[in-house]
């Protein structure tokens, strides 16, 4: 009876091994986020809808892990940071309006299906301010 109990349980071990090195071995997509802002150039005090497309492979992500708007005027230290949720079949929104006029940059943060992506656009309310000079951490900008 005991050595039935075991040879079951190394089954059971076995077999769960079996599933956890099929998830393993597939190959791994590449997460892809399509960052958008609308208007591209707008006016102190117009909102502005910033988008971030998220797609896995082929596969549109509905149930991403983190989602975050990080937004900045040029030269300014102060970043602020707005997390958001899916708010239709993988598209993740954000409103919101500038009451100073310049030159802004966002990151959209994305975290799903265990990748990370950053993309990173300018953007301008009235008139442009100075730019931020690019470093190596800001060159990640894709558009």
């Amino acid at each position: 009876m005991k050595k039935l109990f075991v040879l079951t349980i190394a089954v059971f071990a076995f077999l769960g091994g079996c599933s956890n090195s099929e998830e393993k071995d597939e190959v791994p997509k590449m997460l892809e986020v399509d960052l958008s802002i609308e208007p591209g150039k707008a006016e102190a005090g117009e909102t502005v809808l910033f988008e971030a497309e998220v797609m896995y492979g082929k596969e549109k992500v509905t149930d991403a892990d983190e989602v975050t708007f990080e937004i900045w005027r040029s030269q300014s230290e102060n970043h602020e940071k707005f997390e958001v949720t899916n708010a239709k079949n993988g598209d993740y929104r954000l409103e919101k309006s500038f009451s100073e006029e310049g030159t802004y940059y966002v990151y959209a943060h994305v975290s799903a299906k265990r990748t990370h992506s950053m993309p990173k656009k300018e953007f301008v309310i009235g008139k442009p301010s100075a730019p931020e000079e690019k470093s190596g951490s800001n060159q990640m900008e894709h558009d």
